[in-house]
């Protein structure tokens, strides 16, 4: 038996916002029932705020993905589309006081859903399936998903890919090529994570930061043909400009949003990333 929060617990019995929006503004639809979730997400937008005025959900899945889609309306009411954009997959599972492991592929559901809505909702092309080779035939995952999920959410082992996608899950036959992608992404060991100070002086801050940047974040982008380049530290505004391939590709937004998630977590809360 998973180990469910109580949190998960409650909101997967009394679930909110369950339903469609007839006039919805927005629809985000993502998953499949073969693979064993789907999630479709509808949103109500005041068109002069750009704030989110109400969010429904449809959902095929477990108690984790009934819980992350409760979860991920009640987030992003209220807030505006850019805020909403801002929400990661680890903020859906903080919010619910934690996933199991082997659920968080879950709350990259609720993460895809949004994106999907909003691109929608702005009239953008709606997010396509990830392209390239198909690593995983059980769950049907391509090699682009899988570096897509590693890069976001910092995973550097086969089960923690299990556990985000589903990937290697099946007949196992693919966990040898993840295991190659992920060596390729982070072609460098991981070194451990810097203690992060209560009180950093400014210096302590800017240093830190340079340190992250050059000893796990380029690394990474550089193993897999991109770069990032430190331009400027502005109290907690880190102003940076990707190099490379990752230089006007689709996955920049991905790659900003990682960058901001490691800093938040080795350095404060209030770091925001923002690109040049």
């Amino acid at each position: 038996m998973w180990d469910y929060t109580e949190k998960v617990k409650e909101t997967f019995l009394k679930p909110k916002n369950v339903g469609e929006i007839k006039d919805a503004d927005a629809i985000g639809e993502v998953g499949s029932i073969v693979c064993g979730d789907a999630l479709k997400l509808y949103l109500k937008v005041n068109k002069e705020s750009g704030r989110i005025t109400d969010a429904r959900f449809q959902t095929f899945g477990c108690a984790s993905a009934i819980a992350s889609s409760s979860a991920l309306t009640e987030m992003v009411k209220g807030k505006t589309l850019d805020e909403a954009m801002k929400i990661s997959n680890q903020d859906i599972a903080d919010y619910l006081g934690g996933l199991p492991a082997q659920k968080m592929h879950c709350s990259v559901l609720g993460r895809e859903a949004l994106e999907a809505a909003i691109a929608n909702f702005r009239g953008q092309p709606l997010p396509k399936k990830e392209e390239g080779r198909l690593v995983c035939k059980c769950f049907d995952i391509t090699e682009e998903k899988i570096r897509k999920t590693a890069i976001e959410n910092r995973l550097t082992t086969v089960d923690e890919i299990t556990n985000f996608t589903k990937a290697g899950g099946g007949c196992g036959e693919c966990k040898g090529d993840i295991e190659e992608i992920l060596r390729s992404i982070w072609a460098l060991k991981l070194p451990e994570k810097p203690a992060r100070s209560a009180k950093l002086t400014n210096l302590q801050k800017i240093s830190l930061i340079q340190e992250i940047i050059e000893a796990e974040i380029r690394p990474g982008l550089q193993a897999d043909n991109g770069d990032v380049e430190l331009v400027d530290i502005d109290g907690n505004k880190v102003i940076i400009a990707l190099r490379g391939m990752c230089t006007g590709c689709k996955m920049s937004t991905v790659t900003i949003k990682g960058i901001e998630t490691k800093l938040r977590e080795l350095v404060g809360t209030d770091i925001i990333v923002e690109a040049q």
